[in-house]
């Protein structure tokens, strides 16, 4: 989708500090990280939300799941604990109409969130 900004972090058309790269996913630090640890997990395919997922997407997102889990011991966060969410629609929070998971850890997670 030309609009999206999540799309043209994909595409390389806007730089982004990369956390992980492969040919359907990237992983990239928030540039508002709410957590010592923010990384957003996307997959390069435009997919607006969980509720736009098909069962052909059953693959990706499993491989998003396992980026995020790698990235989390990468990132040191594996074993004092980690918060992946993903924010659907407006109310749910999600600012980017680009399937997301937010992989945040690094401090205490309070909850409940907001």
């Amino acid at each position: 989708m030309e609009d999206c900004i999540f799309c043209k972090i994909a595409a390389g058309g806007i730089p982004c500090s990369k956390a992980y790269e492969d040919d359907c996913v990237l992983a990239f630090h928030d540039i508002s990280p709410q957590a010592p640890v923010h990384v957003l997990v996307i997959p390069k395919k435009h997919i607006e939300s969980v509720v736009k997922l098909t069962p052909e997407d059953d693959a990706l997102l499993c491989h998003m799941f396992r980026v995020a889990q790698k990235l989390a011991a990468e990132l040191n966060v594996e074993e004092s604990g980690f918060r992946m969410v993903l924010n659907t629609g407006r109310d749910g929070g999600q600012s980017v109409p680009h399937l997301h998971i937010h992989l945040l850890g690094g401090r205490f997670l309070a909850w409940p969130p907001g």
